[in-house]
């Protein structure tokens, strides 16, 4: 049953009065359970006022920024909370991100508090940041303590926490007060065709809006176990994640990292009823040969999309896996993360092969080079306007003028057509973007990375098919005079600089690239010579 009466918490208006109200709502039920490590709404209440009050301690102000560069771990939705609590704005920082990508962020988002973890899969977070300019950033606070780490995570909440136990609530109750519905909540960082990361803002409100409907509309309730495998930095993880539970009341599992039998493992064991994905994790476990060791008929709901998705997918996930409800879906960060998705009624096919119907108070357009409105099946340029679309780009009003035009549709750069129902379908990206196994991949941002190397001369980079990715990388470079550089050097090069899934897969060294008469890459052209290799 879902709970949409006057004092739900999907109601609420801003991060902190949903927490509250999730709170009272749903007290001790259990909304973390971190590997048997829970927490309970009413704990993640309290523990969420012990940071912001910790943050206040250290001169946080309303407005301020503070990131989170960590895996998905229950530390990361109390710390997360705890900076919207504080009146502060939430920036994610992608733990594929190699130190100077991450700096990057933090400078140019004039962060002043970093959240991180100490050490995982083998590397040591903070150490990376050591040498780099990290702007106004003043104090780094590790979940698990390292050897480098700066400030503790626990001696940081507890500084919180006794400080409210010792002057009260009333400044912090002010702060939570001031608070408004449309100020911004979080800034998500977005790759462009220019190859810089642009930072997506948006609002409180606009955020529990989006995912009240997004919830109502695949039936998340209190009786969901949901494990979260989207990382929490992605607006989906974050959002369809964190958002979504605290409004109906779901118990979250974090999940780290992909494995298939891992994860068909947590399904069994610990009752998964909710598991969102890519296409390729879906794949993954139905071509697992220890499938069928495995109890998942606990499993009922499942939502997925990012790339293209076979029919037989979706047939295979309800009747081979058990799932009731798979529902697709499409959306970008610009959009809050969803414009439109399946219905429950929809066929397997309609699941497959659109992305569903805008959601409602979502227009949903396609249009041509002239910007005119196209008739159903005429494919464009996916344009959509709504309360969902970002209030602009962080200190970039051009990009910002950009992408929202002045009749305030936000221009997506996909492109797609509307059947008779109103059913969006993806044909292309305009803006050259590859999916890499459900990471958006933008080759402009790989480009400025590999132009680095000192033996490369020039370089363009596309997407080519993968079977279990989607799509990968492949590096078409040109050498500087007298310089020698072979595929696996560069990919290792590569490894050492920038995040795993952009890193190019395939590298073909040539003597010069395709351009147009105004010298553009004819990526089209590269596309066309990848495919005659593979054959």
């Amino acid at each position: 049953m879902l709970n949409n009466t006057a004092d739900s918490p999907c109601n609420s208006k801003t991060i902190p009065q949903l927490v509250k109200a999730a709170a009272e709502h749903f007290d001790d039920h259990v909304f973390i359970d971190d590997n048997g490590y829970k927490i309970t709404f009413r704990q993640l209440h309290e523990q969420s006022h012990h940071v912001a009050a910790a943050l206040m301690l250290r001169d946080f102000k309303r407005g301020d920024k503070a990131a989170i560069w960590a895996p998905n771990i229950h530390q990361w939705v109390v710390a997360a909370m705890g900076i919207q609590t504080a009146g502060g704005v939430l920036v994610t920082i992608n733990t594929r991100y190699k130190g100077s990508e991450a700096a990057d962020i933090l400078r140019r988002a004039s962060v002043s508090i970093l959240f991180s973890v100490g050490e995982f899969l083998g590397t040591d977070y903070p150490a990376m940041l050591i040498n780099k300019d990290i702007g106004s950033v003043n104090d780094i606070v590790v979940f698990n303590p390292s050897t480098n780490s700066q400030s503790s995570w626990d001696d940081f909440h507890n500084s919180g926490e006794k400080y409210l136990s010792e002057y009260g609530n009333d400044a912090l109750d002010q702060r939570i007060a001031e608070i408004q519905p449309t100020d911004l909540s979080d800034i998500l960082f977005t790759s462009g065709t220019t190859g810089t990361p642009k930072g997506v803002m948006t609002s409180h409100e606009q955020n529990i809006r989006t995912f009240k409907t997004w919830t109502e509309l695949l039936g998340l309730n209190e009786n969901d176990r949901y494990l979260i495998i989207n990382p929490f930095f992605h607006s989906f993880g974050y959002k369809a994640g964190i958002l979504a539970g605290l409004m109906r009341g779901t118990t979250l599992l974090p999940h780290q990292v992909f494995d298939p039998e891992l994860i068909l493992g947590r399904i069994e064991c610990e009752k998964i009823t909710m598991m969102p994905g890519p296409p390729t994790l879906f794949q993954s476990i139905l071509s697992s040969p220890n499938l069928n060791k495995f109890d998942i008929s606990s499993l009922s709901k499942a939502t997925t999309g990012a790339a293209v998705i076979p029919v037989e997918l979706i047939t295979k996930m309800r009747q081979e896996l058990g799932i009731d409800t798979v529902l697709t879906a499409y959306g970008l960060t610009e959009s809050c993360g969803l414009v439109s998705m399946c219905r429950h009624e929809d066929s397997d096919s309609t699941v497959a092969t659109t992305s569903g119907r805008a959601i409602p108070g979502i227009e949903l357009k396609c249009v041509n080079q002239s910007g005119q409105f196209l008739e159903v099946g005429q494919a464009g340029e996916i344009i959509v306007r709504g309360f969902n679309i970002m209030l602009g780009y962080f200190e970039n009003p051009v990009a910002t003028a950009e992408s929202i035009d002045t009749d305030g549709w936000l221009h997506t750069g996909d492109i797609g057509y509307l059947d008779n129902d109103g059913n969006l379908s993806i044909t292309d990206r305009l803006k050259d973007v590859f999916i890499t196994g459900g990471f958006n991949c933008y080759p402009a941002e790989i480009e400025n990375q590999l132009s680095l190397h000192p033996s490369i001369a020039s370089c363009a980079v596309i997407g080519i098919p993968d079977e279990r990715l989607g799509e990968v990388a492949m590096a078409w470079i040109v050498l500087k005079r007298n310089c020698a550089l072979d595929e696996q050097q560069l990919i290792s090069w590569s490894r050492e600089r920038i995040a795993n899934y952009k890193v190019p897969r395939q590298v073909k060294i040539i003597d010069s690239l395709p351009l147009n008469a105004s010298g553009k890459v004819l990526k089209m052209q590269l596309r066309s010579l990848a495919a005659d290799q593979k054959h």
